[in-house]
Formats: C-alpha cells, structure tokens, sequence
C-alpha cells in the first residue's frame, strides 16, 4: 500500500491497519519446543519417578524431564563444572549456533566456548532449561505423563527455589557434588542466589549480575502487567490453547507482554540514539491513529519473534517465580538467609538498568559483607540497559575470568 498517497480507513480512523502485525496463520499457538520435535544439543533428565516433587508452593509433579546442555569435558575429579543459569525467556542453549532444534543461537554464545572467557577447553560448563520452562523442562506446554493432553494450565505455581533443586538433581545425575561457580544474570542471578542459599557446601563461587535478593514493588509492577496483557486476550483461553492452530492462540498477548518487557530492558538513551522520533508510515499531512514511529515497528518485531519461540503460560509461571524470589523467606529475614553464603560472591550491576538497577547489586554486596562473607561489586558501565549483560561481554568477562581463578577454602 501506498501510504502517502492512500488512507487506510477514511470511514473508521480507529481501524487497525494489516502492516503493523504478520498474518496470524504464520504465528505459533505456543513457541514452545514439543517432544516430537528435533532434540538438537539438549540432554534429559527424569526425576521424581517414584515420588511425587513437591513443589514450595504446595504443588506437585511427577515424572517430569529436565533438559540441558553441556560444553567442554568434566575432569576427573569433578572440579572444573560450571553452572550458567538463563534469565526469564532464555533456556538450556546457552552457547552454540540457531538449527534444528534450536530457533535463536546461544544467548551467552560470545561468553561460552573454545578460547572464548568461559573457555570450554578449560571448564566443564552446565545449563538447565528450568521447571515452568517451554524448551524441554516440564512445563505448562508439556505433555501430561499419564494421560493424554497437556499440563496447560493445571501446571502448578513454581518458585525459584523449585527451579534450583531440579538442577541440583541435574547435577547428581552427572557426578558434580560442588559448582566451581554458580553464574547467572537476571532471573538466573535469582536462581544463583537460591543456589548458594539452599546448598551452601555445593557453590564454592557466585556470580550474580543484575539481579536482586527480593523482587521490589515496581518489579512485581512491571511483570504482572504482562501477565494480564496475556490474560486478556481471548485466545488465551483460560491456559487452554495448545491444540489451536497457527494464529489461533494467545500470540497478540504474549507478544503484548513482551513490548512492555522490552521497554525496561533498553534504556531511553538507547532508544534515542536509535529510533529518535523517525515514522514508520510518513506523516503527510494527515495523521492517523496506526501511524507507527520506528521505536514501535522494534517492539512489534520484538513481540512476535517472542510468540513465535516461547509459550504464553510459561511466560505467566516464570514471571510469577520472579515475583515471588525473596531469599528471606522462611528463613528469618533476608539477614539470616544472606548468611547462609559461603562462597565467595561477584555482584555485578548495570549503570542504565532500570528493571534491576545497580543499587540492588551494591547492596547484595554490602549484605554479604554486613553478614561476614566475601564480596566484590563491579560495574558494567553501559547505555544498553538491563540487557547489557547479553551485550557487553568484554566487560562481564573482564570481571568474571579473574574471579574465577580466586581461591577459596570451601
């Protein structure tokens, strides 16, 4: 269509244009990866075969697959394993190329590898898609293990904590009694945390960056808004949706969710530099409500690249397990749970992330010396944002690879 010369709606100004989203038919009713498809470099697990897992929230599961990946070589004596935990809609295929399987290369590729700063040649690295997750891991898009269909949404609420004692079976299942290092960023600094709480004697380091000890106000503020975006869509169907066809499932809200997500993750800065106030559909003379600046052609593009690779109902369960992270609970207060950290701690904050800003990094480290323990803080000095930690590498690595060869008595 011809936009400077052709009105879309000259009788209905509100009418949404067809240029803003693809054809729903081309869109997914869940992103989610399915048993019948190609396993690609994921490994499985089976547990809670003969007992039920009983989940913190009161929930529970039986019979559930863990997926993962590993790079390099374990040595003999099981020293040189390294634990790298995803954020919220990343998964166990931390490092290594898009293909069969696998819809988006390693999300940390730069960081993992042979002679790359987590050297595989060197260390023996692990990462565990989690429980709620869509990408192998049981989850609301998995199928039920004792009768047909799938979980969808009688899934259970999963907490962090739920998510480290699957990978903690992981582990035993592959002979690691004690991380070299437990790394995450975001919602895998969450899961790190909970590591070097729950099983002190099993993290000999830990490496947290851009994360928090409690989910704030305002984070439970952003995330829900999400959830409900996705609640409100009717396709979502109450959770039930995973026998729709292409474009009949809850792609607009996921999709939604992701935009008001993707918001946080950059920084006004960014966006400036990159987008300004440029128009997608020129203003010629008469404005019309679906004109888009190009800041809003990103985040559709954003938002159906999300619904095309994840699953709605995971997004719901795993933004609520961040919600609810709160290391202090049913522990005496954040103190009491702070000094249960052993291992020598790396907090790593971001100067422009305004979903966890820095100064919930700083005060991780202050806790952990307030507590007794040992604590570095370092800055990741960058325009980009909460993803900043996906981006600037040479400055997560330039951290991360001294602190590494740190000794410890643990």
């Amino acid at each position: 269509m011809d936009h400077q010369s052709t009105h879309w709606a000259d009788s209905d100004s509100f009418a949404v244009p067809p240029w803003i989203q693809p054809h729903s038919s081309t869109v997914p009713a869940t992103g989610a990866w399915r048993p019948w498809d190609h396993p690609g470099q994921r490994r499985f697990m089976k547990t809670a075969m003969d007992r039920a897992f009983v989940l913190e929230g009161g929930g529970q599961l039986h019979d559930i697959t863990i997926a993962f990946e590993t790079w390099g070589t374990l040595n003999e004596d099981a020293s040189n394993a390294v634990l790298v935990c995803h954020a919220l809609t990343g998964d166990a295929h931390a490092s290594g190329p898009a293909g069969d399987g696998h819809a988006t290369p390693g999300w940390w590729d730069e960081l993992i590898g042979k002679a790359k700063p987590l050297d595989t040649e060197r260390w023996f690295v692990v990462c565990v898609n989690v429980l709620g997750g869509c990408q192998g891991s049981a989850g609301p898009a998995s199928p039920l293990p004792d009768e047909p269909g799938f979980y969808g949404p009688h899934f259970p609420v999963v907490s962090i904590r739920d998510m480290v004692r699957t990978q903690a079976r992981v582990a035993d299942t592959l002979g690691i009694d004690k991380w070299h290092a437990v790394i995450g960023g975001s919602m895998g600094g969450m899961q790190a945390l909970e590591w070097a709480v729950m099983y002190p004697e099993r993290v000999q380091r830990l490496v947290a960056i851009a994360t928090c000890t409690a989910a704030s106000a305002q984070q439970i503020a952003w995330w829900s808004t999400g959830r409900r975006a996705i609640a409100l869509d009717p396709k979502w169907r109450d959770g039930h949706y995973y026998d729709a066809a292409p474009g009949d499932g809850p792609h607009a809200g996921l999709a939604l969710a992701r935009q008001i997500s993707q918001v946080t993750f950059r920084s006004d800065d960014v966006f400036t530099d990159r987008f300004g106030r440029e128009p997608v559909e020129p203003l010629h003379g008469r404005f019309e409500m679906w004109q888009r600046f190009e800041v809003e052609r990103y985040l559709d593009y954003h938002g159906i690249k999300l619904a095309r690779r994840f699953d709605a109902n995971s997004y719901l369960l795993l933004t609520k397990a961040m919600d609810l992270h709160d290391l202090g609970r049913g522990r005496g207060g954040m103190a009491a749970a702070i000094k249960r950290i052993s291992a020598p701690v790396l907090s790593m904050g971001i100067t422009s992330d305004i979903l966890y800003p820095e100064r919930q990094s700083r005060e991780l480290a202050d806790l952990v010396d307030q507590a007794g323990g040992s604590a570095l803080y370092r800055q990741i000095d960058s325009p980009h944002g909460h993803d900043a930690f996906l981006i600037d590498i040479d400055q997560v690595a330039a951290a991360l690879v001294p602190f590494l060869e740190l000794s410890v008595d643990n």
